[in-house]
């Protein structure tokens, strides 16, 4: 099994051909969370979809810790694969797996024993609270998986692969969805079937990845005597990993204080914000998977020397992003009910989404341009910029102005929905100066 070469050929096309089967994994990956909140709204009450809702932004939590910690492995690997030191590539691929081993491990106990402070810092409504506390447990007992598989996706990624971690989500979507109607709908296990459901397709899908990877002859053996960790590169991954991670995890912790917000306003706005979630991770899907395809290919492309095609990436990339979020903008603007109405009825919940969804949509333009200028930057090693910056818009924007607005404009979902894209906007605007300033620099240079 060869690795992908990124440094070579038309740009355009490079990173497309790469990015495409990125967003193929993000749009079934996706499909996760959207499949359980719509089975749960089908088949239970309310006050599941709030269950789920709010369990779902605690168990990102993990999610995003290990996506950050994940893409310093992708990065690595990646400038070693262009710089074509396949020796470095195989220790760094056995000092990942083993790691995330651990990590997984420390994660899951730790977030056992926080998950009810957490839940009831977050202000979840009282109906949903014991639902939401047995969905979270059962998440957080399949994180082996999660970290398993997204620690597989990283490295293929960086060897230039993204069309197998596709087709290994794809697996793990289609299970999903039968076992969600399964265990939900034909058992009636309610939250619990989702969470089940979700953690099984998970553990299956890992499993069938390092079975057919060993039988491709992939670069890495899958030995017990390979997955000895080498201390060197532990110390590289975190210092390329935690600052991805860090900031992943200031951005969810600013979100989570905007779901406590939304939860003192009760069970409908709890489920509305829920559901925006969702829509904003398949609005931002060209953004994210243009941004991961983005560390990649930079990231290989600073090895093989040539930081002019890395440069160009960049903005082909955004632009391609920029045309497809503006679609689901436009859909918000035009008829946010619709979107709605995808997974609930609730005549209320629909009503108190509407202004939300036409206020909030406008973060899918002004958060592509900041994903995309930071998988660039990641790709480049910035990676203490973009915690810097990420934090900066967390701690002195996002969580100021929640409690601002939620302070003067309590239940007013339409003005909650605007800080989103107003923290977006501000951030795009720094991260662009900053990425523009350091060009010129370096040309100089």
């Amino acid at each position: 099994m060869k690795e992908h070469n990124l440094t070579e050929g038309s740009i355009l096309k490079t990173l497309l051909l790469f990015a495409a089967p990125f967003l193929a994994a993000n749009i079934l990956q996706s499909l996760y969370g959207a499949v359980d909140l719509f089975v749960v709204g089908k088949y239970c009450t309310a006050e599941s979809v709030a269950a789920v809702s709010v369990g779902t932004q605690v168990t990102q939590i993990i999610t995003s810790l290990i996506t950050g910690l994940t893409l310093g492995s992708t990065i690595l690997i990646g400038q070693y694969t262009g710089s074509r030191e396949f020796e470095m590539v195989k220790k760094i691929i056995g000092t990942t797996l083993t790691v995330f081993a651990i990590t997984a491990v420390v994660l899951t106990v730790v977030m056992l024993v926080l998950e009810r402070p957490l839940l009831m810092l977050l202000d979840t409504p009282e109906k949903s609270f014991a639902l939401t506390m047995e969905y979270v447990a059962i998440c957080l007992c399949g994180n082996i998986f999660v970290c398993g598989y997204n620690a597989i996706s990283a490295i293929l990624r960086g060897y230039g692969d993204s069309a197998r971690p596709m087709m290994f989500v794809a697996i793990a979507c289609g299970i999903n969805v039968i076992l969600d109607f399964l265990f939900v709908g034909a058992f009636g296990l309610g939250v619990a079937g989702t969470a089940l459901a979700t953690i099984i397709s998970q553990g299956i899908s890992m499993g069938i990845a390092v079975v057919y990877l060993k039988k491709k002859d992939f670069i890495f053996d899958f030995k017990w005597k390979s997955f000895y960790p080498v201390w060197d590169i532990v110390k590289k991954l975190a210092r390329v990993g935690i600052p991805i991670s860090f900031q992943e995890l200031m951005v969810r912790i600013s979100f989570l204080y905007l779901m406590a917000v939304m939860n003192r306003c009760g069970v409908y706005a709890a489920s509305v914000v829920g559901i925006g979630s969702k829509y904003d991770v398949f609005a931002m899907l060209s953004a994210t998977s243009m941004a991961s395809a983005l560390s990649a290919l930079t990231a290989q492309n600073i090895g093989a020397g040539k930081p002019d095609r890395a440069r160009k990436s960049l903005w082909y990339g955004m632009s391609f992003a920029l045309v497809i979020s503006c679609l689901f903008w436009l859909w918000a603007q035009l008829s946010p009910q619709s979107m709605l109405q995808v997974f609930t009825h609730d005549k209320n919940v629909i009503a108190a989404g509407e202004p939300f969804f036409h206020s909030c949509s406008y973060d899918y333009i002004m958060v592509t341009m900041v994903f995309c200028l930071n998988g660039y930057l990641n790709g480049k090693q910035k990676t203490v910029w973009t915690m810097v910056s990420c934090s900066l818009g967390a701690l002195l924007l996002r969580i100021p102005m929640v409690f601002f607005f939620g302070k003067y404009f309590a239940g007013d979902l339409g003005m909650l929905g605007k800080i989103a894209p107003i923290v977006s906007g501000v951030m795009a605007c720094y991260t662009l100066i900053y990425v523009v300033y350091g060009e010129k620099r370096e040309k100089l240079e």
